[in-house]
Formats: structure tokens, C-alpha cells, sequence
């Protein structure tokens, strides 16, 4: 099976192009370890964030991303889709389930216990750090399928949010990771947006200083553009 081969580079990270970083070296997301992260579980998901004591639940599954890394709450993702939900009138409780550093197995590892929120729809955002290490792309597909099947068969939606192999990981592994979003969300019959990341992606003006993780205006950017999808994941109108 194929496994991507890091690029060298000067500053030993993983680059999206020759010239903006995709992101930082694998090392900066194993520096939490397991005390830090059991902080971040209970900080997102035993204090969700909650737009309405009411209405439908939406369960963030995800990696830094999702969590918010590197910006307050006020402007984190999850925070900011749950008040542009709150524009288009859709009342929701939004639990953020972000863990930095998490990938697909770290995600399959916890869904039961985040299905115990009962939650009317799931949106999986996972794979960055898979690929980010190289891991086999059939690995992660496994994983997500797995999610995904969990989802379906607690009676939940499901809503999946697709990433990017970085270019530099070659071909061959751009092209066997980036196929598994799509052919999941036919299998699955799922909606999917196919890039999280779409429209901010080595903008500077749209990410922090390691060149992965977006601003507040690219939070902006982001949930813009995601928000008419998850509308139609939940049946609303777009």
C-alpha cells in the first residue's frame, strides 16, 4: 500500500507548495500528550458550546480545526457556525468535539462516547493529521468508514467535511487520500464539502503564523462557505 515520503525541506516541516507551509513538522502535533489532550476533550466537550438550551444537536467531530486552535472561543469554528446558524434561524445546540492533534482512529476511538450526546447530525472533520504523518490512506478510510457507519446506525446525519492531502506527500498518496472523502460520501449517501479548508489555504491573510491553522478571517471564510451545505444536510434550505 502506498505511504507518502516527506519532502526536505529547510525547516523539516510538511509544505502544501514550495512556498507556503502547509503546516508545521509532525512534531508540534504529539506535543499536548495525553494530559493536555484529556484538557482539551473536557474542555470541548464536557462544556459544549450551546447557541440554544433547545433544538437540534450537532455533534463537531474533528481536529484543530474544529477545536479552535490558536484563537479564542469567541472566534473558534464551532462558535461561529453556531451564530451563522443562528442568522439563518436554524436553532441548534452545537457540542464542539475538536481534540488537536486527533486523526481518524483517535476520532473512531471516542465516537461512542460522543454519540451518547444524541445528537441529530454528526459533521466529521478528520484526516489533516492523517496525512500530515503519511499514514496509509486505506488506514484512514477504514476509520472514517467506521464513523460513519456509528453515525448512521445511532440514527444520526451525518455531515462529512473533506481534506487534502499535501502536495508534497507525492502523487500516488494525494491521489489515494483525496479519493476517500468523495467515494465515502457516495457509499454512504452523506453530503459531503469537499475541502475544509477551501478558499483559505495559504492565504496569509487568512492563517495564523504556522501557515495551517486559519484566523478569525478565515474562520469567516470557512463558514461561509460551509454553511449553505450543512443547511442541506439538515434539511433546511440553503
Amino acid at each position: 500500500m502506498l505511504r507518502g515520503k516527506r519532502a526536505k525541506t529547510a525547516r523539516g516541516g510538511i509544505f502544501w507548495s514550495a512556498s507556503r507551509p502547509y503546516g508545521p513538522s509532525v512534531r508540534h502535533f504529539n506535543a499536548l500528550g495525553r494530559a493536555a489532550r484529556a484538557i482539551v476533550i473536557c474542555l470541548f466537550i464536557f462544556a459544549p458550546c450551546s447557541l440554544h438550551a433547545s433544538g437540534r444537536t450537532i455533534v463537531a467531530l474533528g481536529d484543530s480545526l474544529t477545536a479552535g486552535y490558536g484563537l479564542p472561543q469567541s472566534d473558534a469554528f464551532v462558535t461561529r457556525l453556531g451564530a451563522a446558524l443562528e442568522r439563518a434561524g436554524v436553532r441548534a445546540r452545537l457540542v464542539n468535539a475538536g481534540v488537536s492533534g486527533d486523526t481518524s482512529a483517535g476520532g473512531l476511538a471516542r465516537i461512542d462516547w460522543l454519540l451518547a450526546e444524541k445528537p441529530d447530525l454528526v459533521m466529521v472533520e478528520l484526516g489533516a493529521n492523517d496525512a500530515l504523518r503519511g499514514l496509509d490512506p486505506e488506514e484512514t478510510r477504514r476509520n472514517l468508514d467506521a464513523i460513519i457507519a456509528r453515525i448512521k446506525e445511532a440514527g444520526a446525519r451525518v455531515f462529512l467535511v473533506g481534506m487534502r492531502a499535501p502536495p508534497n506527500m507525492g502523487r500516488e498518496y494525494a491521489a489515494e487520500f483525496d479519493r476517500i472523502f468523495p467515494d465515502l460520501a457516495k457509499q454512504h449517501k452523506v453530503p459531503l464539502y469537499p475541502f475544509f479548508l477551501d478558499g483559505v489555504v495559504a492565504d496569509p491573510a487568512l492563517n495564523q503564523a504556522d501557515g495551517i491553522h486559519p484566523n478569525a478571517k478565515g474562520v469567516s471564510v470557512i463558514v461561509e462557505r460551509i454553511l449553505p451545505t450543512l443547511l442541506r444536510a439538515l434539511g433546511e434550505p440553503g
